[in-house]
């Protein structure tokens, strides 16, 4: 079984968007077109044959359940054409955030703009991580997918859309190695257990004792595996998400400060005030303030 040796990692949300689909079918001769620069990504899962392929300086020979992922500011040509019957499947997509592609044994990508990701789109990130080529667990039930897609552009636009879009995704979850445990590396899989713990566990005073023993790892390893991941120490996500929540207090509730700041885990009201204004660049009071004003209406 061949594994990954790159992945492609996608930070969601938004995941990347279904475009198009199609079934190919090559007779010994024939080969794939030379293309440039397609701007959206070229899905291949092998059904069948022999593909001979090519990106750049990277060349394959596709067969039956592999797949391959086409990027999309690449040069993809044909190697040298068919020597038998070749049958695939292809679907194209497209994704608005920045991608990376990394070596598989990089446990993850780095992760600098997650602050800025979560600006922009009000959630921290999770990152999709798609293989480069590899054999497929489930070639079947991907071919299943495939198979549903190709018959939806017959059917309402109004239908179609919603139906596409959700078929697409269950394709990339097969797809994410992050959803396969013997994919997942051991440094994923301890900081996603880290942020669950404290997610569960924030408005509690956390110790570095505490997340030793309730994950059954030393202190600096889950530190390690937590700034690889997430960019962060366990520390700073606990602060990032007691902050976080206390946003949601302000615009949600009418609690006087001190009690936000006491009830999302600060013991300290000043010491919450001045973390919460380095990070958002406002007060509480400021923050509260301009999202409750009603508008200045004049009267005519």
């Amino acid at each position: 079984m061949i594994k990954a040796t790159e992945i492609v990692h996608f930070p969601a949300p938004p995941a990347p968007y279904y475009l198009e689909c199609g079934y190919t079918v090559y007779t010994p001769g024939h080969e794939h077109p030379n293309r440039r620069n397609m701007g959206k990504f070229d899905l291949i899962m092998m059904k069948s044959g022999t593909l001979f392929i090519g990106e750049e300086d990277r060349e394959w020979a596709l067969t039956a359940g592999q797949s391959l992922l086409l990027l999309p500011n690449r040069y993809h040509y044909a190697v040298r054409p068919c020597e038998d019957e070749t049958v695939f499947y292809w679907v194209h997509f497209y994704s608005l955030c920045a991608w990376a592609e990394f070596p598989a044994d990089q446990q993850l990508a780095p992760v600098p703009q997650s602050e800025e990701h979560y600006r922009t789109f009000l959630t921290s990130p999770y990152y999709i991580q798609l293989p480069k080529m590899w054999d497929m667990p489930y070639p079947e039930r991907t071919h299943q997918l495939i198979e549903k897609l190709l018959q939806l552009p017959g059917i309402r636009q109004s239908s179609a859309y919603w139906t596409q879009q959700q078929t697409f995704e269950e394709l990339l979850r097969m797809m994410d190695l992050r959803q396969l445990e013997q994919y997942v590396s051991p440094v994923v899989a301890v900081a996603e257990k880290t942020e669950a713990f404290i997610k569960n566990n924030y408005r509690a005073e956390l110790t570095s004792e505490d997340l030793s023993a309730a994950l059954h790892y030393h202190y600096n390893y889950i530190t390690r595996c937590m700034k690889q991941v997430y960019g962060m120490t366990p520390n700073d996500y606990l602060q990032h998400y007691r902050l976080e929540q206390a946003k949601l207090l302000l615009l949600k509730t009418e609690w006087p400060i001190a009690e936000i700041a006491k009830y999302v885990g600060f013991k300290n009201a000043p010491y919450f005030s001045s973390r919460f204004t380095l990070k958002n660049g406002c007060s509480p009071q400021q923050f509260r303030k301009q999202y409750s004003h009603a508008p200045n209406r004049s009267k005519s």
